[in-house]
């Protein structure tokens, strides 16, 4: 930078400057099936992700996430949300910031930095999902089979760190309401969280989630209209406690 440099000798021709700035999209959602079993069971629920099918150079064919080059009419969410729209058919999804890449060599077109958002949204959000714009095709992939396949640019890392961040998510705000009824046993909850983090493994879960002074008031036990306890067996032949969420704000875990 020149030390002289002021807003009358300001050059952009001075600098170089990258070759497009696009966003990248990483929507997750749960996928939720009902058993077809003789015992009453919680139905089974898989992590899915949002890929399209590109339809032009570079990476022709292949697997990748939506996204595209940002205008200079747009800000970069703003370029994430159309692009969505554009390629995948799905709008009005809220996405948090993920990060940006800018590994030299990324992308085969030159100096490509990209802006990623993620999402972890109910699968009713993309019931509209369509191919559009410059993807042939638009599909739900479980994690483990989406992050087997050649996927386009750098996208793997972007899965993975988003990965990463919705599990955080999962664990430090209630997001897993988006995924549950308005009333649901505690092992409902329980199963949508292990869902999202396989790993997860809490043995006093109900304990902590309902007692635990830090956590206390995150939900509360449902009553009837007679004020007692409401108790439902629809996954389980002896009928379990309902719970709601409250609308109870918590930092840090609230489940461990």
């Amino acid at each position: 930078m020149n030390p002289l440099e002021n807003e009358s000798n300001y050059d952009a021709k001075q600098y170089r400057t990258p070759d497009g700035a696009p966003s990248d999209i990483i929507i997750f959602t749960i996928v939720s099936r009902e058993k077809v079993a003789a015992k009453k069971a919680l139905p089974d629920r898989e992590l899915q992700l949002l890929l399209i099918r590109r339809k032009v150079w570079p990476y022709e064919g292949a697997w990748a996430l939506p996204g595209g080059f940002c205008k200079e009419s747009e800000s970069m969410y703003e370029c994430a949300r159309r692009e969505l729209a554009e390629e995948a058919g799905v709008q009005d999804v809220h996405m948090d910031y993920l990060n940006v890449y800018s590994t030299p060599g990324r992308d085969p077109r030159g100096w490509i930095i990209s802006h990623a958002f993620c999402a972890l949204v109910n699968e009713s959000k993309l019931l509209e999902r369509r191919a559009d714009d410059d993807a042939s095709d638009v599909r739900l992939f479980a994690v483990e089979d989406a992050l087997r396949l050649e996927l386009a640019f750098d996208h793997r890392q972007m899965i993975r760190d988003a990965l990463d961040r919705i599990r955080e998510k999962m664990l430090t705000t209630t997001i897993a309401k988006e995924f549950l009824s308005e009333e649901f046993t505690i092992s409902e909850l329980y199963q949508v969280i292990q869902t999202v983090v396989p790993g997860f493994e809490e043995r006093n879960f109900i304990r902590k989630i309902t007692s635990t002074q830090s956590r206390k008031g995150i939900i509360e036990e449902v009553r009837d209209a007679q004020g007692g306890l409401k108790l439902s067996n629809r996954y389980s032949q002896r009928a379990a406690q309902l719970y709601r969420f409250t609308n109870e704000r918590r930092e840090l875990s609230i489940y461990n």
